[in-house]
């Protein structure tokens, strides 16, 4: 047991020297690393801010809404909207009656009037 002990103390001396040792770069490895910074640092331009390129209002507007994708799906809503808007299915409600707009044909109560008829009635 003995023998371990020294064994383990001779070892943790060797890690003690080792750690208080630092270990250094070789010099022509350090001189390499710089000279391989200072040559790629030539080909950097010096950091300016660029101007903002300025983009026309229609393009921002695209941008703003989604970009081509959104505006395609935007064009086959209002395509879709337009065609039922005009030929509206049978199932949905036609607009103009919710609207409270009568046709003039439904204003009489036959559909055959006469215009002698309307005028002798606006005349008394």
């Amino acid at each position: 047991m003995a023998e371990t002990d020294k064994a383990l103390e001779e070892l943790e001396d060797l890690f003690a020297a080792a750690r208080s040792q630092r270990p250094g770069m070789p010099a022509p490895l350090n001189a390499a690393i710089l000279a391989d910074a200072a040559r790629e640092q030539t080909g950097f331009r010096a950091a300016r801010p660029e101007r903002a390129v300025r983009q026309p209002l229609w393009r921002q507007l695209i941008e703003a809404i989604g970009g081509w994708p959104a505006m395609g799906g935007l064009a086959a809503a209002s395509a879709a909207g337009l065609w039922i808007g005009i030929a509206p299915p049978s199932f949905v409600p036609d607009p103009v009656a919710l609207a409270g707009y009568e046709n003039t044909s439904t204003a009489f109560a036959d559909d055959s009037y006469d215009m002698a008829l309307m005028l002798s009635e606006d005349l008394q």
